[in-house]
């Protein structure tokens, strides 16, 4: 196939070392993305997190480990979460933060786990990306919480999220510029009729215990899954 030939005259200096008045060819530009893979775009801008959810038998059933975070940590004190944490440079990849951060917490050996699977991964509107995985932690184990990060664990048989739904409300995320917000550049200016959205939120209570948040849609999404496999 002969080369595109149509060229742009770029009239002044940029910062890609394009220089004054250089031909920008389409075949150029089509090598830029050829053997490309695409991710999320500005994803370079949300912070990355990998969680893990804990699979164990207990009394001939199976349960869900969950931890209660931590009175001393300076975010979402006392919340439950399941183990995890933010992705470092130095891990090889997403699977790899999920057990290095579980063993932290949980106080165990990287064999204490087996059947690591990924679920879907979840953009947040708090600038996160997280992805979650299931692994099945060994009956043997002696769980050791990491104090500093973990105030208690607590387990909860799967067929208790599968025999009751969670309780659904809704927020509104509102769109608030900032005071210095150009609206003169803007079709409407400060009449502006930004989109509201709607995000709904999970809620399920166990005993004593209010399970919601990332933590809750993160878990409703496991359940389904599981659902869908059973009735499969």
């Amino acid at each position: 196939m002969p080369s595109v030939i149509l060229e742009f005259q770029v009239q002044s200096k940029t910062n890609i070392g394009i220089r004054r008045g250089e031909a920008v060819r389409i075949d150029n530009i089509i090598k830029s993305f050829t053997n490309r893979t695409p991710t999320i775009l500005g994803s370079d801008d949300f912070s990355k997190y990998s969680i893990l959810i804990p699979l164990l038998e207990k009394e001939n059933e199976s349960h869900i480990l969950f931890e209660v975070r931590s009175e001393q940590l300076r975010r979402q004190p006392g919340e439950i979460c399941f183990p995890g944490g933010r992705i470092d440079q130095s891990d090889k990849d997403e699977k790899y933060t999920a057990i290095r951060e579980t063993c932290e917490e949980l106080g165990i050996q990287e064999n204490s786990l087996s059947n690591i699977y990924p679920t879907d991964y979840l953009i947040s509107p708090y600038g996160t990306i997280i992805y979650p995985f299931i692994g099945v932690l060994s009956n043997k184990v002696a769980i050791k919480p990491n104090a500093a990060e973990v105030g208690e664990v607590f387990t909860v048989p799967i067929t208790y999220f599968l025999q009751n739904e969670p309780d659904v409300y809704e927020i509104n995320m509102n769109i608030e510029p900032d005071k210095d917000f150009p609206y003169n550049l803007i079709i409407g200016g400060e009449n502006y009729k930004w989109q509201v959205h709607k995000q709904k939120e999970y809620f399920y209570n166990y005993e004593n215990k209010v399970i919601w948040g990332l933590t809750a849609r993160i878990l409703k999404h496991f359940i389904d899954i599981t659902r869908n496999g059973l009735n499969g």
